[in-house]
């Protein structure tokens, strides 16, 4: 690492935390003072539509960390601008005006940030500063993960094949604590905003009941996952058989964290693997939850390799012909959670309440809007951004464009959810329902997967039988009709 006379900027994003943050942790290895800054772009907020969640959510981590990077004599300044294109000169005036020779980041994989940091990067070259990139939201860096010609993967089961191939524990490794700074380069001519004051004017939505802030808590709650340290058992050891199931508490609840970066993939991994006995093979509990933090990876490495997904297209072009519906009246009724289909309005409202919803229900709802009401998928994934705590570009795309049967990896046209029959299998004596369709409790166990006329609640707003036939028909057209060189 290249040792610096001045002091060294670090540009936090999506890695709000201390620990395992490659940027932090090498900008304070030669002790010469280290300056963080967080830059608040209101044009980014508004074009990738981060949701009220998921602003207040890291609001409240800047807080915390403005408060234990001050403990380590690291001052954070918090900058706001309109457009992507102000932050170059914000970044260099900064620098410059605190004496920073050097600036450090780690990665992010969309088109627009890329184009961002290719800025930043440029405006740091002609004025003289060194910069460096570091990878800490995927554990094998884009570009890594390859097939025997050299080409990226489409397909999750190839690439988790040849990931597991490249990965070692040595990969799994995080990063200590950043180095205690000298206490006098732990101040700055001007701090900006407060955490309070950046987030003036836009819609927050406070859900710390739910979801407290820090990595402490996100370091807490994976130690409680994987190792039982409240529970007298590790929850990821029953991983498999309990993840589907919405009514239990069957997944790590990590995601939101993950969204963030106040907990890195890499913490996830070293914590599976320590709960395994540091073997990559053996209990399948651990062996899926692995392959979970592979498919975040995957979608990472999807962004950089296939950028059309970045621009709202989908991955396999000749998809963009289906003939999706548009009815404003179908998408309210499946974003308020009333389509008088229990299992699909009690994720739905899920989703409203907590800013979050169980996986196996993401999948159930997008397959439900896109495959029975055909309306498109990118009506479902951006109103996911705008209600998701953990709301995260790639995951969110990549699942929608499975789901919708576009994308890589895309589930065959022709397997389509019933939510019916996953209602039956996942909650089977329907108390995931109840929880968030009272109108329903009084209810049996039989009768709460297709209620009968019930007072306060709609009826079926399609019929799933149908709406399916056609769906394939129409796939099945249009697959036929599209050139060999669209077709994945």
């Amino acid at each position: 690492m290249t040792s610096a006379r001045g002091r060294t900027l670090v540009w936090l994003r999506n890695d709000l935390r201390l620990r395992d943050n490659p940027a932090l942790f090498h900008a304070a290895e030669p002790r010469c003072g280290v300056v963080a800054v967080y830059v608040l772009c209101e044009q980014f907020i508004k074009q990738h539509i981060t949701g009220a969640a998921r602003l207040d959510f890291i609001r409240r981590h800047l807080e915390l960390l403005n408060r234990d990077l001050g403990k380590r004599h690291i001052p954070l300044v918090l900058l706001r601008v309109a457009k992507p294109d102000s932050i170059p000169s914000k970044l260099l005036k900064l620098a410059q005006k605190e004496g920073c020779e050097q600036l450090f980041f780690n990665a992010e994989y969309p088109v627009d940030e890329l184009a961002r940091d290719r800025a930043v990067a440029e405006a740091c070259r002609r004025e003289g500063i060194r910069f460096k990139r570091f990878h800490d939201r995927v554990i094998l860096p884009p570009g890594k993960v390859r097939n025997g010609q050299g080409e990226p993967y489409q397909v999750f089961t190839a690439f988790k094949r040849r990931w597991l191939e490249l990965a070692s524990s040595q990969l799994a490794q995080p990063h200590g604590l950043p180095a205690r700074q000298p206490e006098e380069t732990g101040e700055v001519k001007d701090r900006g905003h407060r955490p309070d004051t950046l987030f003036t004017d836009l819609a927050l939505r406070d859900l710390s009941s739910l979801w407290p802030a820090g990595e402490d808590v996100a370091l807490k709650r994976l130690k409680t996952f994987t190792d039982g340290a409240i529970h007298d058992y590790n929850a990821i050891l029953d991983y498999k058989k309990t993840r589907d199931f919405p009514a239990q508490s069957g997944t790590s609840l990590l995601s939101p964290y993950l969204a963030v970066g106040s907990l890195s993939p890499r913490q996830c991994l070293n914590a599976a693997l320590a709960a395994n006995g540091e073997n990559w093979q053996g209990d399948e509990g651990v062996e899926t939850w692995i392959s979970e933090l592979v498919w975040r990876d995957f979608y990472q490495h999807v962004t950089v390799d296939f950028p059309q997904v970045c621009r709202h297209k989908p991955l396999q072009p000749h998809t963009d012909r289906f003939p999706w519906r548009s009815s404003d009246e179908d998408l309210d009724c499946w974003q308020q959670g009333d389509t008088g289909i229990p299992i699909i309005d009690a994720a739905m409202r899920q989703l409203k309440d907590t800013g979050w919803m169980h996986n196996r229900l993401r999948m159930v709802v997008a397959m439900f809007l896109t495959k029975n009401l055909r309306i498109d998928w990118r009506k479902g994934e951006a109103w996911f951004m705008s209600q998701l705590i953990d709301g995260d570009f790639a995951a969110n795309n990549g699942g929608w464009q499975w789901s919708a049967s576009t994308g890589t990896d895309a589930a065959p046209y022709f397997r389509i959810f019933n939510p019916v029959t996953q209602s039956e299998r996942f909650d089977p004596k329907g108390e995931f329902i109840r929880r968030y369709v009272p109108e329903l409790a009084g209810l049996s166990e039989k009768e709460i997967h297709q209620p009968p006329p019930t007072k306060g609640y709609p009826e079926p707003m399609v019929d799933l039988k149908a709406s399916r036939k056609k769906t394939i028909e129409l796939f099945k057209s249009l697959n036929s009709e599209a050139p060999s060189g669209e077709r994945s």
